[in-house]
């Protein structure tokens, strides 16, 4: 005997414009829309204007984004060299974790290699507990109403709690594994970062776990709202760059051979899980959040006698995206 089956998500789909339009509104009066506008440029005029999100480097001097480019490449390893005993710390705590047996000659042949691994126990009850809290069954948003408490707002709330969970739970499938991977290397490491975007090539927002070894902040730095200087370590592959210049996010540059470069952690973490990167062919990218006041974007208003003056603040309007690539330097 033949039988149908149907599975369903625990978070259903928010309800959109043409569930509620189904909806029988006997008493209310039609919507009416104008709409008004200004002459649109043409092809040519709009190829060559500079819109809200463009990316400034198809725009500037390349002389001038060689010499920022080359500030930044020193001002990143002076990031670097102000954490080296941070990272000769996470080296050494790599080992105690007691995920590799080593086979010691002292202080004599044979010795005991094994670490306990109460760390490794502390970590995994830290992020079990924490999972269960961060994200329970019915969804990781809750919302609260401030304010007035009235029946509107009520569905309200309602409504974008489902649309955030369903966004986050089904949309966004590698939400809860990134989320679960942040909150193992958060006990061991002492900070995670999280990376939300917005991904050309998947045509959606994401949720990415950042290491904090791939994380590069200046020395003095207290929290990433104020700081003048953000550098991620990015590692894609070939095929992914190529992606994302056919969308117009890099700029198209004809792509070198991918170098090997690995880190004294990336070395250790390999060595105590046992991987080995002899066929990883992915590129190292820095992608860097930096406070500069770009020449030829900077703000501008107006003096007592109606002249426009430099203010010398970096103008919110405009968005620089410039990747440093290091074969490239």
């Amino acid at each position: 005997m033949a039988s149908n089956s149907m599975t369903s998500s625990i978070t259903s789909a928010p309800l959109g414009l043409d569930a509620l339009a189904d909806i029988p509104h006997d008493d209310t009066p039609a919507i009416e829309i104008e709409i008004a506008g200004e002459e649109l440029l043409g092809d040519e005029e709009a190829d060559d204007a500079e819109g809200f999100g463009d990316n400034l480097a198809e725009y500037m001097d390349d002389g001038a984004m060689a010499q920022m480019a080359g500030d930044l490449d020193s001002d990143i390893d002076n990031d670097k060299q102000s954490r080296k005993e941070w990272e000769k710390a996470y080296v050494d705590g790599l080992k105690l974790l007691g995920l590799q047996i080593e086979e010691r000659t002292e202080p004599w042949q044979g010795a005991c290699g094994v670490f306990h691994p109460m760390i490794t126990e502390a970590v995994v009850r830290f992020q079990a507990e924490t999972i269960t809290e961060t994200f329970p069954a019915q969804g990781p948003v809750r919302t609260k109403l401030i304010g007035k408490d009235t029946p509107e707002l009520q569905e309200a709330a309602r409504r974008v709690q489902d649309d955030m969970n369903f966004e986050l739970t089904e949309e966004m499938k590698e939400f809860r594994g990134e989320h679960e991977r942040m909150l193992w290397s958060l006990p061991a490491t002492g900070s995670a970062f999280k990376k939300v975007y917005y991904d050309p090539s998947l045509g959606r927002q994401v949720s990415m776990f950042v290491p904090a070894e791939d994380m590069l902040l200046p020395y003095g730095a207290t929290d990433m709202d104020t700081c003048h200087r953000i550098t991620h370590v990015m590692r894609k592959t070939k095929n992914e760059i190529i992606k994302l210049q056919q969308a117009g996010f890099y700029l198209d540059i004809e792509l070198p051979d991918a170098p090997k470069d690995r880190t004294d952690i990336q070395k250790a973490k390999d060595k105590e899980t046992g991987f080995s990167d002899l066929n990883d062919d992915r590129y190292t990218l820095l992608e860097c959040h930096v406070d500069l006041d770009l020449e030829g974007y900077e703000d501008t208003e107006e003096n007592e006698d109606g002249e426009l003056v430099t203010t010398g603040k970096s103008c919110p309007h405009q968005c620089f995206r410039y990747y440093l690539m290091r074969q490239q330097l």
